[in-house]
C-alpha cells in the first residue's frame, strides 16, 4: 500500500462524496481511481455500463440473472 498525494480541494472532494455514498475517504477514492482506470480502457462506455462490466467480473449476479434462475 501506498501515499498517494492529492489538493486539499479534492481532498474535501471526496469526504463529501463518501459521506452520501456511505463509504470510508480511502475507499471512496478508491472507487473513483478504479472507475476513471476503466474509463480510460474503455472510453466507448457509459458509467452505467462500467459498472455492469465491473460487477460481471466479480461474479456478481443481477436481478435479470436471479429471476432466471429462480
Amino acid at each position: 500500500m501506498g501515499i498517494v498525494k492529492i489538493s486539499d480541494e479534492l481532498h474535501e472532494e471526496i469526504r463529501k462524496a463518501s459521506g452520501v455514498m456511505s463509504r470510508s475517504i480511502n475507499s471512496q477514492a478508491e472507487f473513483w481511481m478504479k472507475i476513471g482506470k476503466e474509463a480510460e480502457l474503455n472510453p466507448n462506455l457509459t458509467f452505467n455500463e462500467l459498472i455492469a462490466q465491473m460487477l460481471k467480473s466479480a461474479q456478481v449476479s443481477s436481478e435479470q440473472d436471479m429471476a432466471a434462475n429462480g
